[in-house]
């Protein structure tokens, strides 16, 4: 982990963020006391769904409700 002063950050800003997309962490200091991390982003993944495993849904799901259905709702 690297530690960089605030005016040194600043004039490096590119490579230390070259730096994080590597990997790396970078403290970036004020007058040497450590104030704040650089540090990669995680982009969260595409959630799949699945949570209640394979789900077999009948064909006709979407097809209009027959009359008896509707009444069964009413």
């Amino acid at each position: 982990m690297a530690q960089y002063n605030v005016q040194e950050a600043k004039t490096r800003l590119s490579e230390l963020l070259h730096m994080v997309e590597r990997g790396e962490e970078v403290v970036i200091a004020k007058a040497g006391k450590p104030v704040a991390r650089l540090v990669r982003v995680e982009l969260p993944r595409k959630r799949e769904l699945g949570f209640l495993g394979q789900v077999d849904l009948p064909d006709n799901l979407f097809d209009p409700l027959t009359e008896q259905e509707l009444a069964e709702w009413e």
